[in-house]
Protein backbone atom coordinates (compact mmCIF):
# COMPACT_ATOMS: atom_id res chain seq x y z
CA UNK A 1 0.00 0.00 0.00
CA UNK A 2 0.98 3.60 -0.60
CA UNK A 3 -0.72 5.67 2.12
CA UNK A 4 -1.24 9.43 2.42
CA UNK A 5 -1.59 10.25 6.12
CA UNK A 6 -2.55 13.66 7.52
CA UNK A 7 -1.59 14.64 11.07
CA UNK A 8 1.27 12.16 11.32
CA UNK A 9 3.18 14.31 13.81
CA UNK A 10 0.47 13.74 16.39
CA UNK A 11 -0.01 10.98 18.95
CA UNK A 12 -2.42 8.71 17.07
CA UNK A 13 -1.29 9.56 13.53
CA UNK A 14 2.36 8.81 14.28
CA UNK A 15 1.54 5.46 15.90
CA UNK A 16 -0.63 4.37 12.98
CA UNK A 17 2.12 5.46 10.56
CA UNK A 18 4.61 3.31 12.49
CA UNK A 19 2.30 0.28 12.25
CA UNK A 20 1.88 0.66 8.47
CA UNK A 21 5.62 1.14 7.95
CA UNK A 22 6.42 -1.84 10.21
CA UNK A 23 4.19 -3.95 7.97
CA UNK A 24 6.28 -2.98 4.93
CA UNK A 25 4.08 -0.33 3.30
CA UNK A 26 4.77 3.28 2.25
CA UNK A 27 3.58 6.34 4.15
CA UNK A 28 3.65 10.02 3.20
CA UNK A 29 2.79 12.36 6.08
CA UNK A 30 1.28 15.84 5.78
CA UNK A 31 1.41 17.94 8.96
CA UNK A 32 1.63 21.68 9.62
CA UNK A 33 3.18 21.06 13.08
CA UNK A 34 0.69 23.44 14.74
CA UNK A 35 -0.03 20.87 17.45
CA UNK A 36 2.19 17.95 16.39
CA UNK A 37 5.85 17.27 17.11
CA UNK A 38 8.40 16.63 14.39
CA UNK A 39 10.11 14.19 16.79
CA UNK A 40 7.12 11.83 16.51
CA UNK A 41 7.27 11.51 12.72
CA UNK A 42 8.62 8.05 11.81
CA UNK A 43 12.04 8.17 10.14
CA UNK A 44 10.94 5.94 7.25
CA UNK A 45 7.98 8.13 6.32
CA UNK A 46 8.15 10.85 3.69
CA UNK A 47 7.23 14.16 5.38
CA UNK A 48 5.58 17.21 3.82
CA UNK A 49 5.36 20.25 6.12
CA UNK A 50 2.10 21.81 4.95
CA UNK A 51 -1.45 22.63 5.93
CA UNK A 52 -4.07 20.29 4.47
CA UNK A 53 -5.81 23.33 2.97
CA UNK A 54 -2.70 24.45 1.04
CA UNK A 55 -4.14 23.87 -2.41
CA UNK A 56 -0.91 24.24 -4.36
CA UNK A 57 1.28 21.91 -2.25
CA UNK A 58 -1.42 19.25 -1.79
CA UNK A 59 -2.36 19.27 -5.46
CA UNK A 60 1.28 18.83 -6.52
CA UNK A 61 1.69 15.97 -4.02
CA UNK A 62 -1.39 14.21 -5.39
CA UNK A 63 -0.33 14.68 -9.01
CA UNK A 64 3.18 13.31 -8.38
CA UNK A 65 2.13 10.24 -6.31
CA UNK A 66 -0.19 7.33 -6.81
CA UNK A 67 -1.72 6.95 -3.34
CA UNK A 68 -4.05 4.05 -2.55
CA UNK A 69 -5.94 5.76 0.24
CA UNK A 70 -5.97 8.58 2.80
CA UNK A 71 -5.82 8.24 6.58
CA UNK A 72 -7.04 11.55 8.00
CA UNK A 73 -5.89 12.44 11.53
CA UNK A 74 -5.19 16.18 11.14
CA UNK A 75 -7.27 18.35 13.47
CA UNK A 76 -7.68 19.92 16.89
CA UNK A 77 -8.79 17.74 19.81
CA UNK A 78 -9.20 19.75 23.04
CA UNK A 79 -12.83 19.99 24.16
CA UNK A 80 -12.31 22.90 26.57
CA UNK A 81 -10.41 24.89 23.93
CA UNK A 82 -13.21 24.24 21.44
CA UNK A 83 -15.75 25.74 23.83
CA UNK A 84 -13.65 28.92 24.00
CA UNK A 85 -12.86 28.99 20.25
CA UNK A 86 -15.67 27.24 18.34
CA UNK A 87 -14.90 29.02 15.04
CA UNK A 88 -11.31 27.78 15.13
CA UNK A 89 -12.45 24.18 15.56
CA UNK A 90 -14.96 24.48 12.74
CA UNK A 91 -12.21 25.87 10.48
CA UNK A 92 -9.53 23.26 11.24
CA UNK A 93 -11.68 20.18 11.74
CA UNK A 94 -14.34 20.79 9.08
CA UNK A 95 -13.72 23.53 6.54
CA UNK A 96 -10.05 22.73 5.84
CA UNK A 97 -10.71 18.98 5.80
CA UNK A 98 -13.58 19.45 3.36
CA UNK A 99 -11.29 21.32 0.94
CA UNK A 100 -8.63 18.63 1.32
CA UNK A 101 -11.00 15.74 0.56
CA UNK A 102 -12.43 17.54 -2.43
CA UNK A 103 -8.93 18.07 -3.80
CA UNK A 104 -8.22 14.35 -3.34
CA UNK A 105 -11.37 13.44 -5.29
CA UNK A 106 -10.41 15.88 -8.06
CA UNK A 107 -7.15 13.90 -8.34
CA UNK A 108 -8.95 10.52 -8.41
CA UNK A 109 -8.00 9.60 -4.82
CA UNK A 110 -11.31 8.57 -3.29
CA UNK A 111 -10.71 6.11 -0.44
CA UNK A 112 -10.71 7.73 3.00
CA UNK A 113 -10.37 6.57 6.61
CA UNK A 114 -11.44 9.29 9.05
CA UNK A 115 -10.26 9.65 12.64
CA UNK A 116 -13.50 10.52 14.46
CA UNK A 117 -14.59 10.37 18.08
CA UNK A 118 -17.11 8.83 20.46
CA UNK A 119 -17.87 12.42 21.47
CA UNK A 120 -20.34 12.52 18.55
CA UNK A 121 -22.68 10.34 20.66
CA UNK A 122 -22.85 13.03 23.33
CA UNK A 123 -24.59 12.39 26.65
CA UNK A 124 -25.90 8.87 26.26
CA UNK A 125 -28.96 8.62 28.50
CA UNK A 126 -28.26 5.09 29.78
CA UNK A 127 -25.20 3.35 31.21
CA UNK A 128 -25.15 0.94 28.27
CA UNK A 129 -22.53 0.19 25.63
CA UNK A 130 -22.89 2.47 22.62
CA UNK A 131 -23.55 1.06 19.16
CA UNK A 132 -22.63 2.71 15.87
CA UNK A 133 -26.28 3.24 14.95
CA UNK A 134 -27.25 4.87 18.25
CA UNK A 135 -28.50 8.45 18.14
CA UNK A 136 -25.82 11.13 17.80
CA UNK A 137 -25.94 14.17 20.06
CA UNK A 138 -22.60 16.05 19.97
CA UNK A 139 -22.63 18.58 22.79
CA UNK A 140 -19.48 20.68 22.30
CA UNK A 141 -17.83 22.43 19.32
CA UNK A 142 -15.10 19.77 19.02
CA UNK A 143 -17.67 16.95 18.74
CA UNK A 144 -19.85 19.02 16.41
CA UNK A 145 -16.93 19.68 14.04
CA UNK A 146 -16.21 15.94 13.86
CA UNK A 147 -19.91 15.18 13.32
CA UNK A 148 -20.10 17.69 10.47
CA UNK A 149 -17.16 16.06 8.71
CA UNK A 150 -18.67 12.62 9.24
CA UNK A 151 -21.83 13.82 7.48
CA UNK A 152 -19.80 15.34 4.64
CA UNK A 153 -18.00 12.01 4.08
CA UNK A 154 -21.20 9.97 4.35
CA UNK A 155 -22.75 12.19 1.68
CA UNK A 156 -19.73 11.62 -0.56
CA UNK A 157 -20.23 7.87 -0.20
CA UNK A 158 -23.99 8.15 -0.89
CA UNK A 159 -23.21 10.11 -4.05
CA UNK A 160 -20.71 7.37 -5.07
CA UNK A 161 -17.89 9.93 -5.12
CA UNK A 162 -15.79 8.21 -2.43
CA UNK A 163 -15.48 5.21 -0.13
CA UNK A 164 -15.35 6.46 3.45
CA UNK A 165 -14.62 4.58 6.68
CA UNK A 166 -15.35 6.43 9.92
CA UNK A 167 -13.56 5.19 13.04
CA UNK A 168 -15.01 6.55 16.29
CA UNK A 169 -12.38 6.43 19.02
CA UNK A 170 -13.27 6.13 22.64
CA UNK A 171 -10.30 6.93 24.96
CA UNK A 172 -6.88 6.19 23.47
CA UNK A 173 -3.97 5.55 25.82
CA UNK A 174 -0.52 4.01 26.16
CA UNK A 175 2.55 4.20 23.94
CA UNK A 176 4.22 2.31 21.11
CA UNK A 177 5.64 -0.98 22.40
CA UNK A 178 9.16 0.16 21.43
CA UNK A 179 8.56 3.65 22.91
CA UNK A 180 8.94 5.37 19.54
CA UNK A 181 5.77 7.43 20.02
CA UNK A 182 3.31 8.35 22.75
CA UNK A 183 1.22 11.18 24.14
CA UNK A 184 3.34 14.31 24.37
CA UNK A 185 0.99 17.25 24.91
CA UNK A 186 2.27 19.54 27.64
CA UNK A 187 -0.36 21.00 29.92
CA UNK A 188 -2.80 18.30 28.84
CA UNK A 189 -5.79 17.45 31.03
CA UNK A 190 -5.82 13.92 29.58
CA UNK A 191 -6.43 11.75 32.64
CA UNK A 192 -3.73 9.16 31.97
CA UNK A 193 -1.20 11.89 31.10
CA UNK A 194 -1.96 13.55 34.45
CA UNK A 195 -1.60 10.22 36.26
CA UNK A 196 1.80 9.71 34.62
CA UNK A 197 2.86 13.17 35.76
CA UNK A 198 1.77 12.30 39.30
CA UNK A 199 3.66 9.01 39.14
CA UNK A 200 6.85 10.78 38.01
CA UNK A 201 6.32 13.55 40.60
CA UNK A 202 5.94 16.31 38.02
CA UNK A 203 2.58 17.05 39.62
CA UNK A 204 1.74 16.82 43.30
CA UNK A 205 -2.05 16.43 43.17
CA UNK A 206 -4.97 15.53 40.92
CA UNK A 207 -8.29 17.34 40.62
CA UNK A 208 -11.22 14.98 40.11
CA UNK A 209 -13.88 16.82 38.11
CA UNK A 210 -17.09 15.72 39.82
CA UNK A 211 -17.91 12.71 41.99
CA UNK A 212 -21.71 12.81 41.79
CA UNK A 213 -22.31 11.20 38.40
CA UNK A 214 -24.79 8.34 38.00
CA UNK A 215 -22.05 5.68 38.07
CA UNK A 216 -20.99 3.09 40.62
CA UNK A 217 -18.44 5.31 42.40
CA UNK A 218 -19.78 8.69 41.24
CA UNK A 219 -16.95 9.42 38.78
CA UNK A 220 -17.17 9.23 34.96
CA UNK A 221 -16.59 5.85 33.28
CA UNK A 222 -14.60 5.54 30.06
CA UNK A 223 -13.47 2.86 27.62
CA UNK A 224 -9.66 2.96 27.22
CA UNK A 225 -8.02 1.37 24.17
CA UNK A 226 -4.26 0.91 23.81
CA UNK A 227 -2.76 2.88 20.93
CA UNK A 228 -1.17 -0.24 19.41
CA UNK A 229 -4.51 -2.05 19.22
CA UNK A 230 -6.08 1.06 17.70
CA UNK A 231 -3.25 1.21 15.14
CA UNK A 232 -3.89 -2.39 14.16
CA UNK A 233 -7.58 -1.60 13.65
CA UNK A 234 -6.59 1.12 11.17
CA UNK A 235 -4.22 -1.24 9.39
CA UNK A 236 -6.87 -3.96 9.01
CA UNK A 237 -9.40 -1.46 7.65
CA UNK A 238 -6.81 -0.05 5.22
CA UNK A 239 -5.97 -3.52 3.89
CA UNK A 240 -9.65 -4.21 3.21
CA UNK A 241 -10.40 -0.77 1.74
CA UNK A 242 -7.55 -1.03 -0.77
CA UNK A 243 -9.06 -4.25 -2.15
CA UNK A 244 -12.77 -3.41 -1.90
CA UNK A 245 -15.16 -0.51 -2.46
CA UNK A 246 -17.25 0.06 0.67
CA UNK A 247 -18.12 2.63 3.33
CA UNK A 248 -18.83 1.98 7.01
CA UNK A 249 -18.61 3.20 10.62
CA UNK A 250 -16.87 1.36 13.47
CA UNK A 251 -16.43 2.00 17.18
CA UNK A 252 -12.85 1.67 18.44
CA UNK A 253 -12.63 0.51 22.04
CA UNK A 254 -12.62 -2.63 24.18
CA UNK A 255 -16.18 -2.56 25.51
CA UNK A 256 -14.85 -2.29 29.07
CA UNK A 257 -15.38 0.72 31.31
CA UNK A 258 -13.10 2.11 34.01
CA UNK A 259 -13.99 5.01 36.29
CA UNK A 260 -11.69 7.92 37.12
CA UNK A 261 -11.26 6.55 40.66
CA UNK A 262 -10.48 3.05 39.37
CA UNK A 263 -7.74 4.43 37.10
CA UNK A 264 -6.24 6.46 39.93
CA UNK A 265 -6.25 3.36 42.14
CA UNK A 266 -4.54 1.29 39.38
CA UNK A 267 -1.78 3.88 38.97
CA UNK A 268 -1.34 4.13 42.75
CA UNK A 269 -0.84 0.35 42.81
CA UNK A 270 1.76 0.58 40.04
CA UNK A 271 3.64 3.27 42.00
CA UNK A 272 3.02 1.71 45.39
CA UNK A 273 1.93 5.05 46.88
CA UNK A 274 -1.18 7.17 47.32
CA UNK A 275 -1.78 10.38 45.37
CA UNK A 276 -3.07 13.69 46.72
CA UNK A 277 -6.65 13.89 45.36
CA UNK A 278 -9.06 16.85 45.40
CA UNK A 279 -12.70 16.85 44.28
CA UNK A 280 -13.75 19.75 42.07
CA UNK A 281 -16.84 20.71 40.05
CA UNK A 282 -17.89 18.89 36.90
CA UNK A 283 -16.40 20.07 33.63
CA UNK A 284 -18.72 21.47 30.99
CA UNK A 285 -19.64 18.77 28.50
CA UNK A 286 -18.39 15.81 30.53
CA UNK A 287 -20.66 12.77 30.28
CA UNK A 288 -21.15 10.06 32.92
CA UNK A 289 -20.61 6.91 30.88
CA UNK A 290 -18.94 6.23 27.53
CA UNK A 291 -18.20 2.59 26.67
CA UNK A 292 -18.12 1.11 23.17
CA UNK A 293 -20.08 -1.79 21.78
CA UNK A 294 -17.36 -3.21 19.49
CA UNK A 295 -19.22 -6.27 18.17
CA UNK A 296 -19.36 -4.88 14.63
CA UNK A 297 -15.59 -4.55 14.24
CA UNK A 298 -14.88 -7.91 15.90
CA UNK A 299 -17.34 -9.63 13.56
CA UNK A 300 -16.13 -7.96 10.34
CA UNK A 301 -12.39 -8.29 10.94
CA UNK A 302 -12.08 -11.28 13.32
CA UNK A 303 -10.07 -8.88 15.47
CA UNK A 304 -8.69 -9.75 18.90
CA UNK A 305 -7.01 -7.01 20.93
CA UNK A 306 -3.53 -7.69 22.28
CA UNK A 307 -3.11 -5.01 24.95
CA UNK A 308 -6.44 -4.62 26.75
CA UNK A 309 -5.07 -5.07 30.29
CA UNK A 310 -5.52 -1.73 32.06
CA UNK A 311 -2.32 -2.13 34.10
CA UNK A 312 -0.37 -2.72 30.89
CA UNK A 313 -1.94 0.37 29.30
CA UNK A 314 -1.02 2.56 32.29
CA UNK A 315 2.49 1.13 32.56
CA UNK A 316 3.05 1.68 28.83
CA UNK A 317 2.05 5.34 29.19
CA UNK A 318 4.24 5.68 32.29
CA UNK A 319 7.33 4.24 30.57
CA UNK A 320 6.87 6.76 27.74
CA UNK A 321 6.55 9.60 30.27
CA UNK A 322 9.76 8.53 32.02
CA UNK A 323 11.65 8.22 28.73
CA UNK A 324 10.62 11.50 27.20
CA UNK A 325 10.09 13.86 30.12
CA UNK A 326 7.54 15.72 27.95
Amino acid sequence: MNILLTGGAGYIGSNVALKILDEGHKVTIIDNLVTGSKNLIPKNAKFVNADISDNKIINQLLVENNFDLVLHFAGLVKVEESIKHPEKYNLYNYEKAKLFFQLCINNKLNKFIFSSTAAVYGDFDKNEKIKENDKLNPNNPYAKSKHKLENFLLNLSKEKKANCIILRYFNVAGADINLRSGLSSKGSNNLIKVLCELATKKKDKILINGNNYNTEDGTPVRDFIHISDLSEMHFLVALKLVKENFSDIYNCGYGKGYSVLQLISEMESLCNRKFNKNIGPRRTGDIPYSVANTDKFHKNYKWKPKYENISYILNSALEWEKKNNL
